[in-house]
């Protein structure tokens, strides 16, 4: 032992060995307790976790049979399972030592002792404890971990009726290789559906890859989902699989998949129906194997009725379909997902907020969530940035005015450029009911261009 390190504590009628002990010990142990009653061990094990208890085998009642020390050890033991216990003796023999092991202790000192040889044996007892620590850690790390993977969505947060609808549909089509379409508005987590059914499928042991279709220039769709062969164009210095290819045995999710052009949606359509894959540039297919799962915040039937979407792909891509509740229709979630998130951000940004006033929750449960989940995560983090108090108030929370519900819908009550701009997209994406080109066209931009300010407004 180099340096101090480690808690014992001393049990033995012989003040003269404890002072020997102690004085050998004191340079190097952290802390060190002795006391020549027995009868003192309960109490100094209730204030204190010892690393190793050193304890003679035979006090003055019995002073040859070894048999107090036994019925002290057995005692030490109901205290602390998991106690690492020395026997110390005078009149130690073989038999004696075998009877210790099998009581329970750890090892055996015989008195008179070397020194080294009696520091090295606790040393080497505490050397077990730490071990046996290290042990229960990992173990409890493990547990932990094991509880939180069996835990089929441990993303998902919400003990509403519609999520439980939710977890109850994942659970039966996750075991599948049907496919699935996730329908809800931005900010409601398709994405984490998407995950939990790869996760929970027969491919979890192969690649998740997601894709998001809406930031995808027409003129790269073939490129960047099939791949292309060196010098197939300008830019293909080299060839490069496309997603379809490097998701083959796994799950491919698309996501915003109601923003295809009519001559997207046809070249997925082929792709999905035939299983297999021509790289751009190339004359020879190859077959792939995916898992698909889309997504998409528009109303994608009625795109469908309306002759903007391909039924027939519609037909393809929604075996199953899933439909996520926005945050309004599940107010009940509010508190656990906002207890959630401070539990997060008071960690990360290494505050001391522990929980949401009753105002505060009221603020929250009042307020229309247009930008749903992810919305109110960032709410809670911006309020765990900005407040001073252990708990969150209703004034560290900031909504702009163009999101209050108390407004008429389209009013404009604040002349801020960017509150402006945000209020008329936010407007004209509800008239096309989430349709991007047609808001878009309404707009006057391009579709690329909305989806920086939808991405910059949080919309």
């Amino acid at each position: 032992m180099i340096k101090k390190a480690g808690k014992i504590l001393v049990v033995d009628d012989n003040e003269d060995i404890l002072f020997a002990i102690k004085l050998l010990l004191k340079p190097h142990i952290e802390l060190l307790h002795t006391t020549p009653n027995p009868l003192d061990i309960p109490e100094l094990m209730a204030k204190e976790s010892y690393d190793v208890i050193m304890l003679d085998m035979n006090f003055t009642k019995d002073a040859i049979s070894g048999q107090e020390g036994f019925t002290w050890l057995e005692k030490v033991l109901s205290i602390d399972p998991k106690a690492i216990v020395v026997f110390i003796t005078a009149y130690g023999d073989a038999e004696k030592a075998v009877k210790a092991i099998k009581a329970g202790a750890t090892d055996f000192i015989l008195k008179p002792w070397q020194n080294e040889k009696l520091i090295a044996t606790v040393s080497a007892a505490m050397k077990l404890k730490h071990s046996q620590q290290e042990v229960d850690t990992l173990k409890m790390k493990q547990q932990e971990i094991s509880e939180v993977l069996d835990q089929p969505f441990h993303e998902f947060i919400g003990n509403s009726e519609q999520m439980r609808s939710v977890f109850s549909i994942i659970q039966k089509v996750a075991k599948t290789d049907a496919n699935v379409l996730i329908l809800g508005e931005n900010g409601t987590g398709k994405e984490l559906v998407a995950r939990a059914l790869h996760r929970n499928s027969p491919r979890s042991g192969e690649v998740f890859i997601n894709i998001d279709l809406g930031s995808i220039a027409e003129s790269l769709f073939e490129s960047e989902l099939f791949g292309h062969e060196k010098g197939a164009f300008t830019d293909a210095k080299k060839e490069k699989p496309g997603r379809f290819e490097i998701a083959s045995g796994g799950t491919l999710f698309l996501d915003e998949i109601g923003n295809l052009t009519p001559a997207m949606q046809a070249k997925l359509l082929t792709v999905i129906e035939r299983r297999e894959v021509t790289r751009v540039g190339s004359n020879k297919s190859k077959s792939i194997d995916v898992r698909l799962i889309c997504a998409t915040n528009i109303n994608i039937n009625q795109m469908t009725t309306e002759g903007q979407f391909r039924q027939d792909l519609l037909y393809r891509i929604n075996t199953v379909e899933i439909h996520l509740p926005p945050l309004r229709e599940r107010q009940g979630d509010i508190a656990v997902l906002a207890k959630h998130f401070i539990q997060i951000y008071s960690k990360k940004y290494k505050k001391n907020i522990t929980s949401l006033s009753p105002d505060g929750l009221k603020k929250l449960n009042m307020y229309h969530w247009p930008g749903n989940v992810r919305e109110l995560q960032h709410a809670v983090e911006r309020a765990i940035i900005m407040s001073d108090s252990n708990i969150l108030q209703p004034d560290d929370f900031f909504f702009s005015a163009t999101k209050q519900t108390g407004s008429a819908e389209g009013e404009i009550d604040n002349y801020n450029l960017e509150e402006v701009e945000k209020a008329i997209i936010n407007k004209v994406l509800k008239q096309a009911q989430g349709n991007i080109t047609q808001a878009a066209n309404e707009l006057g931009i391009t579709r690329t261009s909305l989806y920086r300010r939808m991405e910059k407004y949080d919309l």
